[in-house]
């Protein structure tokens, strides 16, 4: 069974100036993954005809999908659909379904007039099939040559999602056979991506050759992703289940979940199953804590909230930091931020407590303590642990690894790790 490739071109100027993150081609590549295609390329180009042109002819002689998301818009710099209508040798014409749902949305949503930029949203090159967008006013088209499929969606995120799910990939499953592709990931933290490397060396050297293994390294974890393909679905799930348990084995004394889970979702869910809560008091990650804790759907069940403690009064006053500590050892401390711990998990009347206190950079820095040094503590209601990290990333990089840092050791915590 041959294998199906796929190219994604994301079009717009606002892309390549780093205005706007590409996050279509992220969602529309696990769509087609999930059905067994592969991406073999993902493009960012501008609204330039000659370099969009380019990219299509090379993406259509080298894949038999593709799929181009941005200008559709009503304005001047929208010129994806003129340029399909000249690339496919079309004529304009008015898609009757998209002009009445048009109609409707300047009616009845926005109650104002529509106007002739609007109404040209409904036109369509004829040598396109129209794919009806009713979550917005320009419609996705569908256009085939030389046994490949290309589609044109629009670069809204809302509406390039729901034309994804709706209309490509339903198309997609019928008119393909494709490969399985089938993915099994865990998560480890505790050990360096080089020194894992060397632990499950023998596992990767005996591992088949339509299996691959990836180092993912973020936050200072590093997730292991197992991929197979082949054409037979249910013996590629029995492998792959047979060498993930290999992997597990092999990885058990680091190994923080068998599920392509973050670590706050690791932690929620052992808060949810013991009826569990944490408290949080923050010192130099702004309640970034907070917000990976609180992200996801439930987290009230076992979030009660957190103090943001910048300012030494707050510490004092609403966290009960001796003003002796700030004075001697400082805020950035063990004993600051184990009293923290301590007083917000009392105040708040939780089972558990995260605080944190550091210096982020780039300045507040001195000799004996240096940019990048963090102090973190958890506490339940028999005892505090606290950890020191230094941290040599910019501002935002060290509050991203202080947070999830944090939560896993709160997560050692709660597992008796510690």
């Amino acid at each position: 069974m041959a294998q199906i490739n796929a190219s994604i071109i994301t079009i717009g100027d606002e892309l390549l100036i780093g205005q706007v993150i590409d996050t279509n081609s992220a969602f529309i590549a696990q769509s087609l993954n999930h059905i067994g295609i592969v991406v073999k390329s993902r493009v960012a180009v501008g609204d330039d005809k000659e370099a969009i042109e380019n990219a299509l002819n090379k993406a259509i002689s080298e894949n038999q999908i593709v799929i181009l998301t941005g200008g559709l818009g009503p304005t001047a710099d929208d010129i994806t659909k003129p340029l399909l209508n000249a690339f496919f040798n079309g004529k304009m014409v008015i898609h009757e379904p998209t002009l009445k749902h048009i109609e409707y949305i300047f009616e009845k949503v926005h109650k104002r007039p529509m106007i002739d930029r609007n109404r040209k949203q409904a036109e369509v090159p004829d040598t396109c099939e129209v794919l009806f967008n009713e979550t917005g006013t320009a419609p996705g088209m569908l256009f085939k040559k030389d046994g490949c499929f290309i589609f044109s969606l629009p670069g809204v995120p809302h509406e390039m999602k729901w034309l994804t799910e709706n209309k490509v990939i339903p198309l997609l499953k019928t008119s393909f056979v494709s490969h399985f592709v089938k993915h099994r990931t865990l998560l480890t933290a505790g050990i360096g991506e080089s020194f894992l490397a060397e632990l499950i060396l023998d596992f990767e050297n005996a591992i088949p050759s339509f299996i691959k293994l990836a180092y993912l390294p973020n936050y200072g974890m590093v997730r292991l992703r197992l991929t197979g393909t082949g054409s037979d679905g249910v013996a590629l799930d029995k492998i792959l289940d047979e060498q993930f348990e290999l992997l597990k084995i092999k990885v058990a004394d680091y190994l923080v979940t068998d599920e392509d889970d973050t670590m706050e979702v690791v932690v929620g869910k052992l808060l949810k199953a013991n009826h569990q809560t944490v408290a949080t008091a923050e010192s130099c990650t702004g309640g970034y804590i907070g917000h990976l804790l609180s992200k996801h759907a439930g987290s009230s069940t076992f979030y009660t909230g957190g103090i943001i403690s910048y300012d030494n009064r707050i510490k004092t006053e609403f966290l009960d930091v001796p003003t002796n500590i700030l004075q001697t050892v400082g805020a950035v401390s063990k004993e600051a931020v184990e009293q923290m711990a301590i007083a917000v998990r009392e105040k708040m009347n939780t089972d558990y407590a995260i605080s944190v206190s550091g210096i982020m950079g780039p300045t507040g820095n001195t000799d004996e303590k240096p940019l990048g040094m963090v102090w973190v503590g958890v506490a339940n209601k028999e005892k505090v642990v606290s950890k020191v990290f230094y941290l040599r990333f910019n501002r935002q990089r060290n509050i991203e690894i202080t947070a999830t840092q944090a939560i896993n050791l709160l997560r050692l915590l709660i597992i008796n790790k510690i």
